[in-house]
């Protein structure tokens, strides 16, 4: 599942931690900033990973979940 980590009434990590608790989903974070503005937030909440919108792609998304 794709998810954007700037949402209107919640925090994306907040939302993947409790996603992919259990047998979840597998997470892809998203967002228009760089993964260096979230540090170790990424690794920490449990995603697959981290693609910036700038470049996301099929190919990108698939990499992170193979």
């Amino acid at each position: 599942m794709l998810l954007d980590v700037q949402l209107p009434d919640r925090d994306g990590f907040a939302v993947a931690v409790a996603l992919t608790g259990g047998d979840g989903p597998a997470v892809v974070l998203i967002s228009s900033r760089e993964a260096d503005d979230y540090g170790r937030r990424i690794a920490a909440c449990g995603a697959r990973g981290f693609i910036p919108k700038s470049k996301l792609s099929a190919a990108a998304v698939a990499a992170l979940l193979e």
